[in-house]
């Protein structure tokens, strides 16, 4: 299947193997269609998850993941694909219905915003909180005491 997709979009696809786990790095621009396809075609009718993993030290310092599997063919199939800070990815809602929450939690967690979600918005954390918890360099700590301060009036017991 990836290489089929590999042939049809070229250098936009680089099939992958860790650990005998196929996944395939995509090129940003392409995500949107090759979720489509994915979905559409070859039968990944589930998003199990989308994460994102932080790599401050990289100019594209996101991988965003989506995890997908297909009950009629019985596989699993992760997709990557790397964004620089700032910027945002599409939104698979339109695709999956799961990814709604999905979403939520990477921008909750990462900051990363969904274009065409329908209502990106914090879904952990109050909506006043700073930062993003899941980057590495973030100052938990720091930003525990003083939200714990502010909303709560006392000191925090980190």
């Amino acid at each position: 299947m990836v290489a089929k997709l590999k042939g049809e979009y070229g250098s936009g696809i680089k099939p992958l193997t860790y650990m005998g786990q196929n996944y395939m790095e995509v090129d940003r621009s392409l995500i949107p269609e090759i979720l489509q396809v994915l979905r559409d075609q070859e039968q990944f009718d589930y998003c199990v998850d989308i994460t994102a993993v932080h790599y401050p030290k990289r100019e594209k310092q996101f991988d965003v993941v989506w995890i997908l599997y297909s009950f009629p063919r019985n596989e699993r199939v992760r997709v990557k694909t790397q964004i620089a800070d700032g910027e945002s990815i599409a939104s698979a809602v339109p695709l999956w219905a799961t990814a709604n929450w999905l979403e939520r939690e990477v921008f909750d967690m990462f900051g990363i915003k969904f274009d065409g979600h329908p209502d990106m918005k914090r879904i952990l954390l109050p909506d006043g909180w700073k930062g993003y918890p899941l980057r590495k360099d973030y100052g938990i700590l720091q930003q525990d005491n003083e939200w714990v301060q502010i909303n709560l009036g006392i000191e925090s017991g980190q």
